[in-house]
């Protein structure tokens, strides 16, 4: 079912089967038929660990989601509550036991804490009267979830804003203890790097668990040779970027939620001749995206100017092999070519989803002039100006006509964020004078609701006036080279391809780091925010890795914060060169883009969606 998982340098499916057989363990807890009751957020990330089939082997025989109110009917003898340690979903399960109670019935309750049990919750139930109720009260360790043969993120979607806004480091935590699962399967990393305020707490809280459990590893010769922890807030302008790889544009423009993408049905219908268009299907079209795939896997991280090349020379191939029918003759042919049939037909319709979905991204982002009303395309090459300018210091210093424009013509209040916050961290933050005007063109075009949302922003460093500090952005821009004019879209010799000339500072730093390594950059490390250090964990006698000639070195790469998906194709770009020596894979708190990073800093955003 996983098969993708194992295919790449690290078996990542050692990690999900382990989570699959904690999951059968508590359910065999529960004897007899039972129902789960779900915390909507957890039934994503649980579908990329165990389909219904797993769980219907263990007598799950009802699904529901967790709401106030009564429960639905049913005949089973558990109901098992999954949810995650939130003191708001506790009220809800103590309104459904208690509905429960007043009918008399029978059944056996049973709590499962996703990732971690919870004192403050267990007393909130307890207060509510239902503690007692319950005979399984558990926890369930879920930290990474893998997402890809080379990826994995913990789905912990305020992570960001609970390290940078609430001081509260639970985040942290949960991410040292994904990382000592890790270890536990996959051998003691030997060195770890780390650049950010969150990465060092992280790093201590590693050490300090690894000295507790001393003496009771798992002696595993290490799969991974080094381990980068990047805060996120050391590089604050990537996410705000629009992403311009195919993957981060499907991502931009639709949401790619647990691997999952929900699309406008009408590119995919087939239209039948004499049918009419109110025939056709109103429902999204749910694709799922993954290596699993052969053509996503190959188009995925290019960008989006390469990729109607890649999918037209598949055309190609695809009809050229389905053209060999033709030329078998012999019983023999006929059958091999029989046999290849399933394979060539899936990849047909592979190759007629990923049409639609470049078609569809083609009509948003096709930089033509076409006449008034501002047509989707001309705003969005009009935005990526905007960016590239400041990006490469052009005007960052100054109030900006298109994002004034843009605030006057009303346009989405998340696309003028990303826009001002970029200006600001590319400028080191704007001028008193221009602060003010954009904090006071927003509150009186959006509401004055959104004076929270500005002050999160400020206080995350993404958006603030101008101390007397100098503004390091350019420095850091030439010594990281972080703008390569002419970037090669179609065959790239750089990372800057991802942004179409922009190099993401946090893979540039993950690229200097393998070679030559940090002492080259001391000085530009200081620029940036928070202490970077490194620290040598002991093997055990014997464990020490005898590197065969040519063999790579493996990095986990973990993201503290969120990464995006133009940050992962750079790093996988890294992990093809030639000559890099060095094979990534990545970890994270959140798979995020610049939309649903800026919306997790907002205060109430449900109230402004574009």
């Amino acid at each position: 079912m996983a098969a993708h998982l194992s295919y790449g340098r690290v078996n990542l499916n050692i990690l999900r089967e382990a989570a699959r057989r904690e999951l059968r363990e508590f359910l065999d807890k529960c004897a007899g038929s039972k129902a789960i009751v779900w915390d909507e957020y957890l039934t994503g990330p649980f579908g990329l660990i165990a389909q219904y089939s797993l769980l219907k082997e263990h007598e799950v025989e009802k699904m529901f989601t967790l709401k106030s109110g009564r429960l639905p009917s049913a005949d089973v003898k558990n109901i098992i509550f999954f949810v995650r340690p939130r003191l708001e979903l506790m009220d809800i399960i103590a309104e459904n036991v208690f509905s429960e109670d007043k009918l008399h019935s029978s059944r056996d309750f049973h709590i499962l804490f996703v990732p971690r049990r919870s004192m403050l919750c267990e007393q909130r139930l307890k207060e509510q009267g239902v503690l007692g109720s319950f005979i399984n009260i558990d926890e369930y360790i879920l930290d990474l979830i893998p997402y890809d043969g080379d990826l994995l993120s913990m789905e912990y979607e305020s992570a960001f804003r609970e390290c940078y806004l609430e001081n509260d480091q639970t985040s942290l935590y949960h991410t040292a203890k994904g990382l000592m699962t890790l270890q536990a399967l996959y051998g003691t990393i030997p060195q770890i790097y780390g650049k950010g305020e969150c990465a060092r707490h992280v790093a201590n809280m590693m050490l300090r668990m690894k000295r507790e459990f001393a003496g009771s590893q798992n002696q595993i010769l290490p799969v991974f040779d080094t381990l980068l922890l990047l805060d996120r807030n050391v590089d604050l302008l990537t996410p705000l970027a629009t992403q311009l790889t195919y993957e981060g544009l499907i991502d931009e423009i639709y949401g790619i939620n647990n691997g999952y993408v929900k699309l406008p049905p009408e590119k995919f219908a087939q239209k039948k001749q004499g049918e009419s268009s109110k025939d056709l299907p109103t429902e999204p079209k749910k694709l799922q995206l993954n290596s699993a795939e052969e053509l996503y896997a190959e188009i995925r991280d290019k960008n989006f100017n390469a990729v109607g090349a890649a999918l037209s020379k598949k055309a190609k191939i695809i009809s050229a092999a389905f053209e060999e029918r033709h030329n078998a003759k012999t019983v023999g042919e006929i059958k091999q070519f029989v046999s290849q049939l399933p394979h060539m037909q899936a990849a047909r319709s592979s190759l007629a989803n990923h049409t639609s979905i470049a078609e569809l991204i083609k009509d948003i982002t096709n930089d033509v002039e076409i006449s008034f009303p501002v047509s989707a395309s001309e705003s969005f090459f009009d935005n990526l100006t905007v960016e590239q300018e400041f990006m490469t210091g052009v005007d960052t210093d100054k109030v900006n006509t298109y994002i004034e424009d843009s605030i006057a013509q009303k346009d989405p209040l998340i696309k003028i964020l990303r826009l001002v916050c970029m200006q600001s961290v590319c400028n080191n933050g704007l001028k008193q004078k221009v602060f003010d005007y954009y904090r006071r063109e927003i509150l009186q075009t959006y509401g004055y609701e959104h004076l929270l949302t500005l002050n999160n922003l400020e206080k995350a460093g993404l958006l603030k006036p101008q101390t007397n500090s100098r503004n390091n952005y350019p420095t850091i821009r030439k010594t990281l080279k972080l703008w390569m004019e002419d970037a090669n879209e179609q065959n790239p010799n750089d990372i800057s391809y991802v942004y179409s000339g922009y190099a993401p500072l946090s893979i540039r730093l993950t690229q200097v780091l393998a070679r030559p390594g940090w002492r080259s950059i001391e000085e530009v490390l200081k620029m940036l925010p928070g202490p970077h250090f490194e620290e040598r964990q002991q093997l055990p006698a014997g464990l020490h890795k005898k590197r065969q000639q040519g063999e790579n070195r493996t990095t986990l790469v973990f993201f503290l914060g969120g990464v995006t998906y133009a940050e992962i194709a750079a790093l996988r770009f890294l992990s093809q060169m030639e000559d890099s020596g060095m094979e990534y894979i990545i970890a994270t708190t959140k798979l995020i883009n610049g939309t649903s990073w800026i919306k997790s800093l907002m205060d109430r955003p449900e109230s402004q969606t574009p």
